[in-house]
């Protein structure tokens, strides 16, 4: 499994993809921390029609929210994969790179407007299929100052050389 858990944000760099095949068990990358803000909560909501008052009315999130105030969808979290392994890691001499699916999906916290929230990738599995690779990556969203991450996913990703 995962050799350490370093708090300080990096980026693997692999020349191709055979070099991936090294780093199964191991962290790629620590992202920076980003605000989750409510625009962007409200352009995701109009985007997905997923308007829901938890998430984009702020009146009434102060009043009847047991959290006070409004939070991220747990889709948009989930959505944030794609940038967060964008910044985790990058692998060369790859004439395409797609989402393949998801194994598991958890939301173990919610993300409160205006919190800071970063990724962790790490790489769970990886196989070769011809012309390229299949992998699996864990991608963890933490939160600043909370113990429980906003999501947990199993993210599978095909590369071809």
């Amino acid at each position: 499994m995962e050799t350490q858990k370093t708090q300080k944000s990096h980026r693997s760099i692999f020349k191709n993809i055979s070099e991936m095949e090294n780093a199964v068990g191991k962290e790629l990358g620590l992202t920076p921390w980003k605000i989750m803000d409510q625009e962007r909560i409200n352009t995701f909501a109009k985007a997905t029609e997923d308007e829901q008052w938890i998430h984009i009315d702020e009146e009434r999130c102060t009043k009847e929210s047991p959290y006070k105030q409004t939070i991220a969808h747990g889709f948009l979290m989930l959505s944030m994969c794609s940038k967060i392994m964008y910044d985790s890691y990058e692998v060369g001499q790859v004439s395409m790179a797609i989402n393949y699916g998801l194994d598991k999906v958890r939301f173990p916290n919610a993300t409160p407007a205006g919190s800071k929230f970063r990724g962790r990738v790490s790489l769970a599995e990886f196989n070769f299929i011809p012309k390229g690779a299949k992998y699996k990556l864990n991608v963890i969203i933490e939160l600043e100052g909370q113990e429980k991450p906003a999501c947990v996913a199993e993210f599978l990703a095909l590369a071809y050389n």
